[in-house]
């Protein structure tokens, strides 16, 4: 919360062990692709030394918007596991479905809801924070 990011975390998993991290950090780098899902499949396809994460899965706090469940398809990836759901801006199933569209060429397996009401709470928390100490 003190980052002033908006609080979203992601891993990539690869054989039950961490294989690469990222938050949030659209602020500090002034990039509006830098979400947490993008920097920790960034990270991990740098590992692998492939775009190909069809063994993999990525677990992050917030149901992704379209650009990472679009990065998440085209990175071929196995498996979503996803907190709170994004009524907002959610391709996960909230909004759209991306993750699981037939017309495109992959599907991720998707587990939803996973500790919802604690990634719902630390986004809850933060906006509140920001609306009642605006950045100046």
């Amino acid at each position: 919360l003190a980052l002033d990011e908006v609080p979203i975390g992601a891993v990539v998993v690869y054989e039950g062990a961490i294989y690469a991290r990222g938050y949030n950090l659209r602020e500090r780098m002034g990039d509006p692709t830098a979400h947490a899902e993008i920097i920790a499949l960034r990270r991990a396809a740098a590992r692998r030394g492939s775009w190909r994460l069809h063994d993999m899965t990525l677990y992050v706090t917030l149901e992704p918007c379209p650009m990472c469940a679009g990065a998440m398809v085209n990175a071929r990836l196995n498996r979503l596991v996803f907190g709170a759901f994004d009524p907002k801006a959610g391709a996960a199933g909230s909004l759209m479905n991306l993750v699981n569209d037939d017309r495109l060429n992959h599907r991720l397996a998707v587990t939803s809801g996973i500790l919802a009401d604690a990634s719902a709470g630390l986004l809850k928390e933060f906006f509140r924070r920001k609306r009642e100490f605006p950045a100046k």
